[in-house]
């Protein structure tokens, strides 16, 4: 019996030892990602505690405390946990505000993100620019920008388009889970809606050119395959899919195919990792390795060159085991270094990605710094309804006979200048 309590004694001592071990390399992991994340700041592409705000605060901040909100993903505890160095909230409205007044549902959005960051001025800066992040990163502030996601929130106008970057809207997802009259969105890939443009309308194509004028990213997430393409075909910007996965590890529409990967490398754009489960694994369960798989397939078919974060927090209702909330994130760094990440890659995959497509977005901005606002209306007959007036055409339902000229010019000129 003496010798058998031995053995045993001897066995859960090694299984300590063994456990102590995994421990502390898992620990080493952690310390180097947090060391990692105090150099080179975490941009997350994507989050929608804004639309939380609306939703169950009917956007009265007076009302919400973020340091002590527990009812979201996103609090102002949880961002300092997370190392969140950048963050684009997204300023997003439903499919059903549109023809409607998603411009008005919009721009409260915007408004209330400025007002998050007037609010807490401790931890949020407000930021339009590669600098704005690098500096609010110096300061040990969350840089703040505003992604609109969905082409609806526009209605159809470049004049919207030009007033909200001048609110400070930084990307505009083309599309969000509707057609917009431009559009098709990635609905359409599933089958369960029809194309109406074949990707894009030639408006779509006016649009392209003119986020590219104004330095306003490109976000491809929510679109379809064919959208990609084309925008990719005739961006002189980088693109950025700013909280997608890659398809080929979870075969859902959402997702980036192996093809458009490579083109994202191709033209040095960027696609954030989406956290939700659907995504993650075409299915109601993840973890964190998981998403780390995503990270080294878009690393293995296109370079760690084009990978970055967009959890979508706040906007989806399944989250992977270990990523809760956004304290979490770090999790993710550590597995990669884990996985046999450099830190370089890391860093890349951290912020620079992001800060190189955003310094490169605002190269091409004042390069085309010469060339004239797009005034060429979309044609009445593509978005006229009960909710529209037909204000600022010449002759109510008809279109400028010289419009169509004009944009096929405007595009001809576009590539040209490329060349």
């Amino acid at each position: 019996e003496e010798m058998l309590s031995k053995v045993i004694s001897a066995a859960y001592l090694a299984l300590w030892i063994s456990s102590c071990a995994v421990t502390s390399a898992v620990d080493q992991y952690m310390i180097r990602a947090l060391q990692l994340m105090s150099e080179t700041p975490l941009i997350d592409g994507h989050n929608d505690l804004p639309w939380q705000l609306r939703k169950q605060f009917n956007n009265e901040l007076n009302k919400v405390d973020l340091y002590t909100l527990k009812t979201t993903h996103t609090n102002i505890p949880k961002i300092k946990e997370g190392r969140l160095g950048a963050q684009f909230w997204s300023a997003y409205v439903p499919c059903e505000t549109q023809y409607k007044d998603a411009v008005r549902q919009t721009l409260e959005q915007i408004d209330v993100i400025h007002r998050m960051c007037e609010k807490y001025p401790e931890t949020f800066m407000f930021a339009t620019s590669s600098q704005d992040i690098i500096e609010a990163f110096n300061m040990n502030k969350t840089a703040s920008l505003i992604g609109v996601e969905g082409g609806h929130s526009l209605d159809s106008s470049l004049g919207t388009l030009r007033t909200m970057y001048k609110l400070g809207v930084r990307y505009l997802t083309l599309t969000h889970s509707c057609n917009t009259p431009w559009a098709d969105n990635w609905l359409v890939d599933t089958g369960s809606e029809p194309s109406q443009h074949n990707g894009l309308s030639p408006f779509g194509k006016q649009l392209i050119v003119e986020m590219n004028r104004l330095g306003m990213l490109i976000d491809l997430a929510h679109v379809t395959v064919a959208v990609m393409n084309q925008v990719l075909n005739m961006s002189k910007a980088p693109v950025i899919f700013s909280h997608s996965s890659a398809y080929s590890v979870c075969p859902n529409k959402r997702n980036v195919p192996d093809d458009v990967l490579m083109r994202v490398n191709n033209t040095g754009g960027i696609v954030m990792v989406n956290f939700y489960n659907d995504y993650v694994t075409c299915s109601s369960t993840a973890t964190v390795s998981d998403v780390a798989d995503h990270f080294d397939h878009i690393k293995k078919v296109a370079g760690a060159g084009i990978v970055g974060f967009g959890g979508d927090y706040d906007g989806v209702t399944r989250l992977p085991a270990g990523l809760e909330d956004v304290s979490k994130v770090p999790k993710v760094v550590a597995e990669l270094l884990r996985r046999g990440w450099t830190d370089k890659e890391v860093k890349a995959a951290l912020g620079d990605n992001l800060l190189r497509v955003l310094r490169e977005a605002e190269k091409v901005r004042d390069s085309l710094n010469g060339m004239s606002p797009d005034d060429v209306p979309i044609p009445y007959d593509e978005v006229k309804n009960s909710c529209r007036t037909s204000y600022g055409y010449r002759n109510s339902g008809t279109v400028h006979p010289l419009s169509t000229l004009v944009l096929l010019l405007t595009l001809t000129l576009f590539k040209l200048t490329a060349l």
